[in-house]
């Protein structure tokens, strides 16, 4: 196990001299505790998988660094590393038993054969793989399958980290909430650093501790599921997260307030003095704007659809070219195509060219 520092990490397929926004990987300093639970959140062809290939020695950078405990080992080899890495689709023997599969990584660095049976046993136990240990691997299904290869990648106790790319892609649907439960399980049963690698925000908020958001090669936003949610530092942070995703709309700030399409938006903090010539922007999540009835002082807007997702429901509405999603409150009925909009203060934030700006 160990802690692992990004210094200046940055990674082009093109080589070195490419021009920088070209990189696959923009530079990243960041450290990542012993035994913390981590997951790379992002889009496909954002970078995610290439920072995983850099952490692993799959591939080497570009630029910076990576130490393991304060140990330069961006030079060295994948086997040198001590990582353990879960792939998108199986790695495993057929020919071999299952049992067979778990203990091969063990039996390879000449454990004793007593040590490899109660690891293995202990590993099958955990992932309830003990009444397949002497079936060969061959006729398994893909979720069993997959099972093996997070047991190979997680039967060694003296690994710097286990990386998972992807691990629940071939899993069926109402099999991957128990086994990313397993796998948070087996976190804290094992105490092992571990790194996630998805495009599904619900697997990277249920896995982690901390959830690492990526955008075009950057980390835009490192932190629990809840800080994520309740302070986007990044606009992109704000629609990624959330199903709905926050409503990031343009708008005139000044002082405590914003405005759109000419009406007043009430702002929990003042905004005075935000960069000129930024593209200034507010964003609130659906769970804090409500759609009332018609009234005095309520922003107007269109409703386009209701979308009912039975324990709430959402409309999707219109003010001038702007579209929202809002709460709907249990037991509101709307009448006709047109609402008004509550907006909870606390929750709504200003952005400047994309970043939070904190107010005062």
């Amino acid at each position: 196990m160990a802690r692992i520092d990004l210094v200046d990490l940055a990674h082009s397929y093109g080589g070195n001299d490419a021009a920088p926004e070209s990189f696959a990987l923009k530079p990243i300093s960041m450290t990542w505790r012993q035994g913390g639970a981590y997951a790379l959140l992002g889009p496909s062809g954002c970078g995610k998988t290439t920072l995983l290939n850099l952490i692993s020695g799959i591939v080497t950078p570009s630029r910076g660094k990576i130490l393991f405990d304060g140990v330069d080992i961006t030079p060295l080899s994948t086997q040198k590393r001590n990582i353990a890495q879960v792939f998108q689709f199986p790695v495993i023997y057929d020919t071999m038993t299952v049992g067979q599969n778990l203990a091969f990584p063990l039996k390879n660095r000449g454990m004793v054969r007593s040590d490899i049976l109660a690891r293995v046993a202990e590993i099958a136990d955990l992932l309830d793989l003990t009444p397949y240990l002497e079936r060969k691997a061959t006729r398994l299904t893909a979720d069993a399958k997959q099972k093996i290869s997070l047991g190979r990648g997680l039967v060694r106790s003296d690994v710097a980290a286990v990386l998972f790319d992807e691990p629940l892609t071939v899993i069926d649907p109402e099999l991957k909430w128990q086994l990313r439960s397993k796998l948070k399980a087996l976190h804290r049963e094992l105490d092992l650093t571990m790194i996630y690698v998805t495009h599904d925000q619900t697997e990277a908020l249920t896995f982690a501790d901390t959830v690492v958001v990526m955008h075009d090669g950057r980390v835009v936003q490192s932190g629990t599921p809840a800080e994520l949610f309740d302070k986007p530092a990044h606009t992109f942070v704000g629609y990624f997260i959330g199903s709905p995703g926050m409503n990031i709309v343009p708008a005139e700030v000044r002082g405590r307030e914003a405005r759109i399409d000419g009406h007043i938006i009430r702002l929990d903090r003042n905004y005075d003095g935000l960069p000129p010539g930024a593209k200034i922007e507010i964003g609130v999540r659906p769970e804090f704007v409500d759609v009332a009835p018609p009234g005095s002082g309520l922003l107007l807007a269109n409703i386009e659809r209701i979308d009912d997702l039975g324990r709430v429901r959402f409309a999707r509405v219109r003010v001038g070219d702007a579209k929202f999603a809002a709460r709907v409150p249990p037991g509101f009925s709307i009448p006709g195509n047109e609402a008004g909009l509550l907006f909870d203060p606390a929750h709504v934030h200003v952005y400047a060219d994309s970043l939070l700006v904190e107010g005062a």
